[in-house]
């Protein structure tokens, strides 16, 4: 059922690439993906992934860094034998280590436990202004400041600064907010464009 979408999806997607212009990639668009658009590790509706009891405690942004930074990145080839794994939260917690996906899934998490307004997002980074790696991280607001947070740096500045000072380094394609609710950037025409470039 899930390719099926995707395979219907895909042709709506580059006839739109066809006919609407070049936008900010960060421009949210009125479109909800499917599943199967955040990746094939996406196999569960994301309100899932807010559910079920943490064992880690963390009182703020802070402690959610200190907690990210002793765990880590392993690829989901290592850990579980497939190309791409989404852990649950809480299963991460147990492992301490996963790759993009587990780290923002589980901060996004704690920080809608915390009450700030924030998305997880997948889409791409860039390196010299090419796509680089399809990646996840996560977007907040807090105290009038919208920040990008990639946890899988390994530096406490480097994983979290505010938006405006990194947004050209990365490409949004789909986000989802603390609610669950799933949401498209225009990223994902950008993207779309430079891979039928490239073909």
């Amino acid at each position: 059922m899930r390719r099926l979408l995707d395979w219907t999806v895909r042709p709506v997607l580059r006839l739109a690439v066809r006919i609407l212009p070049e936008s900010d990639p960060w421009e949210r668009l009125h479109a909800v993906p499917t599943l199967a658009m955040y990746g094939a590790g996406a196999r569960h509706d994301f309100a899932e992934y807010l559910a079920g009891r943490s064992r880690v405690e963390v009182a703020t942004i802070d402690e959610i860094q200190e907690w990210l930074l002793r765990c880590r990145y392993v690829s989901d080839q290592a850990l579980f034998g497939e190309g791409d794994h989404w852990q649950h939260p809480t299963a991460f917690e147990r492992r301490g280590a996963g790759d993009c996906e587990d780290f923002a899934l589980w901060g996004w998490r704690k920080l809608v436990e915390l009450r700030i307004d924030a998305d997880f997002v997948t889409g791409y980074c860039l390196e010299d202004g090419v796509l680089d790696v399809r990646h996840a991280w996560i977007v907040f607001r807090h105290d009038g400041v919208e920040y990008l947070f990639d946890p899988v740096l390994r530096d406490r500045e480097a994983m979290l600064r505010p938006l405006d000072e990194v947004r050209d380094a990365y490409i949004p394609q789909f986000g989802v907010d603390g609610t669950g609710r799933r949401f498209a950037y225009a990223g994902c025409l950008v993207v779309e464009r430079r891979h039928a470039r490239r073909r």
